[in-house]
């Protein structure tokens, strides 16, 4: 299908911090399922998840992409990854899609990409309202994976430096292998050019944020889904989001589930290259039109 889209502009609050983001709103009857949208490390509601926010509201579903807290027009201390603030950002997301008039309360869902795809699971582990869950590229973090792949002396020295320079910002990317929090040059093919270009996103972030994430276990949240349908879509190659995790993810999941592997060149194939991007929403529509 594909709908004629409305969109408009709301602010919620998430435990005393105000959010901002966008509603897009098929032309179709009241009732209908709907989805709230997490996206990468750093990232605004004008950037990944505002793409696929429009695209999956052109397959009928109500979808609403805002900034986290710290990020883009929202509030909260600026540029620091927040993962206990970011759950509750995605709780009262849920929260405002329940109440809104075009929507069905019992059939509300969470899409993430990138680092958004571990919220999403940890979220929709932890909130009975969320009747299904999509992660594309998404970043299954696991802190004992990462003790593993690094040594586990050396992932605990890389916390503590993170702990003694928590309030210092480094640069989010950087060009020609300079320091940063996501470093190398991929990244920075996206942000650092016109492909990210939005007046909301700043390159910057605290070291404190490294902290976070190297912390934030979302693959350990696989069980507590119980039977809320999950759909896993990733590249075969990923430099930054292991298909290895994506696959235990779905291995350590119990309830109904599939997985679409695509055969993307880099991780941010999945950001904005055709024709990954409508492959990637395409089945993510499909799946939660099945499931919602």
């Amino acid at each position: 299908m594909t709908a004629t889209i409305r969109t408009e502009r709301v602010t919620f609050s998430a435990a005393g911090v105000e959010l901002v983001g966008e509603l897009r709103l098929p032309d179709r009857p009241e009732g209908s399922p709907a989805i709230a949208l997490t996206g990468p490390f750093t990232g605004v509601k004008d950037q990944v998840t505002g793409l696929y926010a429009e695209r999956l509201a052109r397959e009928g579903l109500v979808t609403l992409a805002f900034d986290h807290r710290g990020l883009g027009e929202s509030g909260g201390r600026r540029g620091h990854e927040d993962s206990e603030g970011k759950l509750a950002d995605l709780r009262s997301a849920v929260s405002l899609l329940t109440r809104r008039p075009e929507v069905d309360p019992g059939r509300v869902g969470l899409v993430g990409v990138c680092l958004g795809g571990g919220y999403a699971v940890r979220a929709a582990a932890a909130d009975p309202r969320v009747k299904a869950v999509a992660g594309i590229a998404g970043a299954y973090n696991s802190p004992a994976w990462f003790a593993e792949q690094m040594g586990l002396d050396a992932y605990r020295a890389a916390l503590g430096s993170f702990l003694d320079h928590y309030d210092e910002y480094l640069p989010a990317v950087a060009p020609g292998g300079g320091e940063a929090a996501m470093p190398g040059d991929e990244p920075y093919a996206y942000y650092g050019t016109s492909r990210s270009a939005s007046p909301h996103w700043s390159n910057r972030v605290t070291r404190g944020s490294l902290h976070s994430l190297m912390t934030f276990d979302a693959l350990g949240a696989a069980p507590l889904l119980a039977d809320t349908p999950l759909l896993v879509v990733h590249g075969e190659v990923d430099a930054y989001c292991p298909p290895e995790l994506a696959d235990e993810l779905l291995g350590r999941s119990s309830g109904k589930k599939e997985m679409l592997w695509l055969d993307c060149h880099e991780h941010i194939d999945l950001y904005d290259v055709e024709p990954y991007v409508t492959r990637a929403a395409q089945a993510t529509a499909d799946f939660l039109h099945r499931h919602l």
